[in-house]
């Protein structure tokens, strides 16, 4: 008989007892967090970082990344990938491997769920001209606004500003920000960077050649690729299912020799806590015959898809059209909404007009140039 939950004992050795039976000396344990900014009361059945989670996934910045582009724009149809399906997509393939080798895999999925979250409308583009718009302002960076977003803009508690993550969920955003220090992070970072170059090296292609801007002939000349086409039977199943196979093959292919030459690494570890692993600057990775081959594949895709007329064409259009408005609400200050007004005082007009339209979706960035430089609009609608 199933005990209820009135009789469950609901306490921290819940959680902390699991992470000491399932995960390595190495993984960082939950209670060795070093806590948040705002202290906390610990809760009686979720660990620190499944509460990060959980925080991540019920914020409005979460939420925006639906209406965010990847590389291609809803214009070009509905199957490809936005920002939300990649970062889910991440933390599917960082969940995989943290649970292979170990490691915490809530503290990684949170950081998963994270990395992307900073990303403004349009992708790189848009950020290009933010930055280029900021110059003189200390630029953008989508991995820093990631951070003023989850410590200042989100407002979800009353007591604080933000949403009070733990500081082992902001450093792995640190690091993003600020790579100088590469080889002494903590395994759980080097996982989902991991994760996410697996993802959009394999998602990449998928979309690509879902949306005709890809051949199959020149792909299937690079290393990487050939390799996965050896281990499916492409030339024996219907055209429809060479592509999916494909890319499951890449993912495939990909994971199994991180998770192999990886774990290699690891037997020298055993025994060592997190921190004693950071100040090996112990690195995870592909074995070298594979770094290389994803090499190639990341300049074809950045030659013959990120270069392709029709993505430049978008992004030079979305470009034009946020510096348009960033110029106009520069100028003109006081159409913005009124928290971003507000905010103006502290971090200086460029600085809240920058807030204001990196939060953006594609779509709402469409809707206000049209409605504030188009139709000459004297107001500005907020996106929270």
């Amino acid at each position: 008989m199933q005990p209820s939950a009135a009789n469950v004992s609901l306490t921290s050795a819940n959680w902390e007892e699991r992470e000491k039976a399932l995960l390595a000396s190495f993984a960082m344990h939950s209670k060795d967090s070093s806590g948040r900014e705002y202290p906390e009361a610990g809760h009686p059945y979720r660990g620190p970082f499944q509460r990060d989670r959980d925080r991540i996934l019920h914020s409005a910045a979460f939420r925006r990344l639906s209406g965010k582009m990847q590389v291609f724009t809803g214009d070009m149809g509905d199957y490809h990938r936005t920002r939300l399906t990649h970062t889910h997509e991440v933390a599917s393939l960082a969940r995989t491997i943290g649970r292979t080798l170990r490691l915490n895999e809530d503290l990684i999925e949170a950081m998963a769920l994270l990395h992307d979250i900073g990303h403004p409308p349009f992708g790189h583009s848009g950020e290009d001209a933010l930055d280029e718009c900021l110059k003189n302002d200390g630029g953008f960076s989508h991995n820093q606004f990631a951070l003023e977003l989850v410590t200042e803009i989100e407002q979800r508690y009353t007591a604080y500003p933000g949403l009070n993550l733990t500081h082992e969920v902001l450093s792995g955003q640190h690091y993003r920000s600020d790579k100088r220090d590469v080889e002494s992070q903590m395994l759980e970072i080097q996982v989902v960077d991991a994760a996410d170059s697996m993802a959009y090296d394999a998602h990449d292609v998928d979309d690509a050649l879902k949306l005709g801007l890809l051949n199959w002939e020149p792909l299937q000349e690079l290393s990487l690729v050939k390799r996965a086409c050896q281990a499916v039977p492409l030339d024996t199943v219907d055209k429809k299912l060479q592509r999916p196979l494909l890319v499951h093959s890449l993912i495939d292919l990909q994971m199994a020799d991180f998770l192999q030459y990886s774990s290699k690494l690891l037997e020298g570890a055993q025994g060592m806590d997190s921190w004693g692993v950071r100040k090996a600057r112990l690195q995870l990775r592909m074995s070298p015959a594979i770094e290389l081959e994803k090499q190639e594949l990341e300049k074809f895709l950045f030659d013959n898809v990120y270069r392709h007329p029709r993505l430049v064409e978008v992004r030079q259009r979305a470009a034009t059209r946020l510096r348009q408005l960033f110029k106009l609400l520069v100028a003109y200050p006081e159409r913005l909404p009124d928290r971003f007004r507000q905010w103006s005082k502290p971090w200086g007009t460029p600085r809240a007009v920058g807030v204001y339209l990196a939060g953006m979706t594609d779509r709402f960035c469409d809707d206000q140039y049209i409605t504030l430089v188009e139709m000459g609009r004297s107001h500005a609608i907020d996106w929270s």
